[in-house]
């Protein structure tokens, strides 16, 4: 099927090879009788995607392994990634990339698996069968997918891949940090996967662009930043997305809220009510973000506006933005400003800003005190009373000239309810506050507290013990829109709920 190019392989004395379609089975191949046992050489050979340039061998997206690979806890030994060097290179001289981007994902690893196994018995390398399996998988994720990332990007429980360099690999499962065996053959092999990642949305990432947020095809979040920024090689951060999506539901089996307040966040999504989610990094906003717009209803139009796309919503009519960084040349440059003021001009029912992060904050406001009820945003802040400082700060660094008191008034007039996510010590994470913007008594912005968790201790295994409350606020601000939408019953049930006293402990 491949056009082969004359290889170091084919120079060895040997029997020709058959041609593909006569290949026999990998397993036939393993038992073939061998005259020696011949140790692959101590220096391989230098292989990798390099020989394409970014590493961008195939254009085909990667295909996930038929199942889900386990993380390998102990590293390989050397000679494990010298013989996969050796035979890497013969790989890529004996096949023709163009061809091959051509086929299928499943043919193309097949194909891919013929030659290799082929290349194993010409030279004669001795390794177990589970060996081979492994160097097989190996191989085909390098040139099909995204390399040592595959077998971690195929596990549900992982919530984020941190590469710092090509010999080091974490991830965070169920909040805890651990460091794995995986690692990249060397630093141009991590930067060419990088690349890879990067191009399919349309970016690069190089010296002249160091910096660069992109998205795999199921939505999860991609920081890149290679030398000379980062001084130890590439580093690469992948939030990763749960195939199931998160609902209302299942956190509050997490216990990361009360029934309770899940129903007053219900009521929240379901009455247009103006929304600020607001918390530290890997606290979960976006996730909660994504619970609260499930309640949105489906004859509604929504237009998300994001860096990197990462927004799930569920519902039929959605128009999704996305932001796009400036070209070699430094133009072409559409930063979210931009897309939150052509928002105003699409007919939006509700605008949902992934991050707001810079000057689109003034933006965003004004689209939600022009008609705009029911949009969503998030923001990095420890508390509700600081998302409002940076709210304050963001639009004064915007270069507008405008007094505070008339900025407050502004954030007041838009701003219904912040929602407060935090992740805590033990790895949990928590809704900690939802917490209503009142209006102002002079210069100050006043807010009261709707719902609150309260830190009570922990247990021998030093997981944190709380409980979520009401704060005996039965009439909040946004009861006449909560009555407007027939959601009044709802929104005093679920005040009134979370006051029972001696609810408890929720660890």
């Amino acid at each position: 099927m491949f056009g082969k190019r004359v290889s170091g392989i084919e120079s060895q004395k040997r029997e020709p090879a058959p041609p593909p379609s006569a290949r026999e089975p990998a397993a036939r191949v393993i038992e073939a009788p061998r005259p020696q046992s011949i140790q692959p050489p101590a220096s391989a050979s230098n292989f990798a995607t390099a020989g394409v340039p970014n590493g961008a061998a195939v254009a085909a997206p990667p295909i996930a392994p038929p199942a889900p690979l386990t993380v390998m806890e102990g590293r390989r030994s050397e000679s494990f990634y010298e013989t996969k060097g050796q035979i890497f290179g013969a790989l890529i001289e004996a096949i023709d990339l163009t061809q091959l981007s051509k086929l299928d994902g499943l043919q193309a690893r097949e194909e891919i698996r013929d030659i290799v196994n082929e290349i194993i018995a010409i030279k004669n390398v001795v390794m177990s069968i589970s060996e081979q399996e492994e160097l097989l998988e190996d191989i085909c994720n390098d040139v099909l997918g995204y390399g040592p990332l595959e077998p971690l990007l195929a596990r549900d429980d992982i919530a984020d891949i941190m590469v710092n360099g090509a010999g080091t690999v974490y991830i965070e499962v169920q909040g805890k940090i651990q460091k794995t065996g995986i690692r990249f053959r060397d630093n141009q092999q991590l930067h060419n996967i990088c690349q890879r990642i990067v191009s399919q949305i349309g970016r690069r990432v190089d010296e002249s662009s160091p910096i660069c947020d992109a998205r795999l095809p199921d939505g999860s979040r991609v920081n890149v930043i290679v030398p000379p920024l980062s001084i130890d090689g590439p580093a690469l951060t992948i939030r990763k997305f749960k195939r199931d999506k998160l609902t209302l539901e299942q956190l509050v089996k997490f216990n990361t809220i009360s029934p309770e307040g899940a129903n007053l966040l219900k009521v929240i999504g379901r009455c247009r009510v103006n929304t600020l989610i607001s918390g530290g990094t890997g606290s979960g906003k976006t996730t909660l973000l994504n619970c609260l717009t499930r309640y949105i209803d489906d004859d509604e139009r929504i237009i998300t506006c994001e860096d990197a796309a990462e927004l799930q919503l569920q519902q039929p009519h959605v128009v999704r933005l996305e932001s796009r960084p400036p070209n070699l040349e430094g133009e072409g440059e559409v930063k979210m400003r931009d897309l939150v003021r052509n928002c105003l001009r699409m007919r939006p029912e509700r605008i949902i800003v992934g991050e707001v992060r810079g000057p689109e904050a003034f933006d965003l406001l004004q689209a939600m005190n022009t008609g705009h009820d029911g949009s969503m945003g998030t923001l990095h802040a420890n508390s509700p009373r600081e998302a409002l400082s940076r709210l304050e700060s963001m639009i004064t660094m915007g270069g507008f000239q405008l007094p505070p008191r008339t900025i407050r008034e502004m954030v007041v007039a838009s701003i219904d309810v912040i929602i407060q996510v935090a992740r805590l010590r033990d790895g949990t994470r928590r809704i900690t506050h939802v917490t209503e913007v009142v209006g102002m008594e002079g210069e100050v912005v006043t807010t009261q507290d709707l719902f609150v968790y309260d830190y009570l201790g922990e247990d021998h295994n030093g997981q944190i013990l709380g409980r979520h409350r009401s704060t005996g606020i039965g009439h909040p601000r946004f009861w006449e829109r909560a009555r407007y939408f027939g959601e009044e019953a709802n929104l005093a049930a679920a005040l009134d709920a979370s006051e029972v006293i001696g609810e408890p402990l929720r660890g």
